[in-house]
């Protein structure tokens, strides 16, 4: 097979194995997981619900989480909103501003069940800055 013209046959047979590997497979098939951020830091989303989640074990605890479908997909996701009564801050319906929690290859972190996002921010102001009492949530029309 090796030879001056045998380049389409290796073209064949290459392509005729990808399937044989699970990696070639994968990305053929399009099986890899899809970002619902689409590769961005940060992205916005409406409040459908609030919610409690509880935490795996050992711990126990129920960590306040809400219930965020993004404007740019409509995606639906669950993130996490940290600090003590922050989820005080927040209604159904507010805009809010989540980014991935920080586990590796977009995993949760922890104890937290399933959750890879959490809020930074309420209808464009802070939560860490609300939470300290330098901000007012701002009101929505």
């Amino acid at each position: 097979m090796t030879g001056e013209f045998a380049s389409r046959n290796v073209k064949r047979k290459r392509k005729r194995f990808r399937w044989s590997s699970k990696h070639g497979k994968k990305q053929l098939l399009k099986l890899w997981q899809k970002d619902p951020l689409e590769g961005a830091p940060l992205g916005r989303g409406i409040v459908l619900k609030k919610k409690g989640v509880e935490q795996k074990q050992p711990h126990s605890g129920i960590i306040k989480c809400v219930r965020v479908q993004l404007i740019k997909n409509g995606i639906q996701v669950t993130a996490f909103v940290p600090g003590t009564n922050a989820i005080k801050f927040i209604d159904e319906h507010d805009e809010v501003t989540i980014v991935g929690v920080g586990g590796s290859q977009k995993s949760a972190v922890g104890s937290m069940h399933g959750i890879k996002y959490k809020v930074v921010a309420v209808n464009g102001a802070s939560l860490n800055e609300m939470l300290k009492g330098k901000k007012e949530k701002p009101k929505t029309a």
